[in-house]
């Protein structure tokens, strides 16, 4: 009887190590969400570095840099609402339809999700189009996914001009 004991004993110490183990690491994934922190420190870093390049790239339209930074299934929904492709969005580029005097970043989250990071933020834009100014205040979603060779690519950007309280346009 006493070895009954001690068998259950030593059981319930082992199960309740391992719910702690279980417990312990599932606690530690939650707040690493798929990669270690010097990775996703390095990895914050390098989408801070991408960021200001398409930024680079879109005010000097420079088409080979932004083809560099879109995946080819890329697809962007634009503050009118209209889907663009990669193909689209290098040609609107490279004609100079839409011209940029300036885009400043502000309240930028990055977050990690495996091979992928979300990007939120503000941007101050100043510009035009041939149909006016399209200067103002915008948040947007950009999308990356590292691909197999371990470059980040953009697969995703969404963008949604910031209304006035009073403007129901």
């Amino acid at each position: 009887m006493l070895g009954h004991r001690n068998e259950f004993f030593l059981r319930w110490i082992s199960t309740t190590a391992l719910c702690l183990t279980l417990a312990t690491t599932a606690s530690a994934a939650q707040q690493t969400p798929g990669m270690p922190r010097a990775q996703r420190h390095e990895s914050r870093h390098e989408i801070d570095q991408l960021e200001l390049t398409w930024r680079d790239a879109i005010l000097h339209r420079n088409a080979a840099v932004m083809e560099s930074l879109l995946a080819d299934d890329y697809i962007s929904i634009t503050a009118n609402g209209t889907l663009q492709s990669k193909d689209q969005t290098l040609a609107n580029l490279r004609s100079g339809v839409v011209r940029f005097a300036s885009i400043d970043f502000s309240d930028r989250k990055v977050r990690f999700y495996g091979q992928t990071a979300l990007v939120t933020s503000r941007a101050e834009v100043s510009g035009s189009t041939p149909e006016g100014d399209i200067s103002g205040s915008f948040r947007y979603t950009r999308v990356y996914v590292r691909d197999e060779s371990g470059h980040w690519k953009i697969v995703s950007f969404e963008v949604s001009r910031i209304r006035d309280v009073g403007d129901h346009k």
